[in-house]
Formats: structure tokens, sequence, C-alpha cells
């Protein structure tokens, strides 16, 4: 899958201000799988779509390592979680967003066998 256009990405600073905090804790986040990104031009980004206002997504970390322990790379799992999937109606992140974790997830487990 090719990532959307409309896909709105901020670098790491830019995340620290939404989130009131400093670039060192954005990249422990990233470290963690609490948030994920990727470099566009070079430079580091993480799509706004993974933030919920002031925090990282609730629900996102435990899919980023489903999908990673699945044999997804960063890349790709970016890329899912904000593609449109067919059998969700919507694309993995939003669906997230809207509580429906564990559907996505099984989802992600299905892929990744």
């Amino acid at each position: 899958p090719v990532l959307p256009e409309e896909t709105s990405w901020l670098t790491v600073p830019d995340v620290a201000e939404r989130l009131d905090t400093i670039p060192g804790k954005v990249r422990r986040l990233v470290e963690d799988r609490a948030l994920l990104g990727q470099k566009i031009e070079g430079v580091f980004c993480i799509p706004e779509a993974f933030l919920n206002g002031e925090e990282p997504l609730k629900d996102l970390a435990g899919t980023v390592i489903v999908l990673l322990d699945g044999g997804f790379s960063e890349e790709e799992a970016v890329e899912w979680l904000l593609s449109d999937h067919e059998g969700l109606g919507v694309t993995p992140v939003e669906a997230i967003r809207w509580g429906r974790k564990t559907e996505v997830r099984r989802v992600a487990q299905v892929l990744a066998l």
C-alpha cells in the first residue's frame, strides 16, 4: 500500500510541542512503540493521526507490537495503519480511534501469519 496523500505529518519537535514535552521524550515514545513514524525527505516524522489531542493514541502501541512481531517493518506498519482497509471499512488507525482495537489486532494477526 502507498500512504494516503492527505496524511498530515509532524516532526519530532512538533510532536513534543503538541504533547507538551521534550523531543527526547518523543523519541522514547517511538522506541517504546507508543508512536511510530518514518523518514520523509530525510526528516523523521510521525503521522498526526497517531496522536489523540495531547497524548499518543492510547491503543496504538499494542497494535504496533502485533504488526512488528508479525514481520511487518516499521514503514509497512505505518502504511498499513494509515491505509483504507476493506474489512474494517476505514483505516486501521481510525478504527482504533473508534475503540475497535480488538478487531484491528485480529486483522493484523491474520495478515502477519
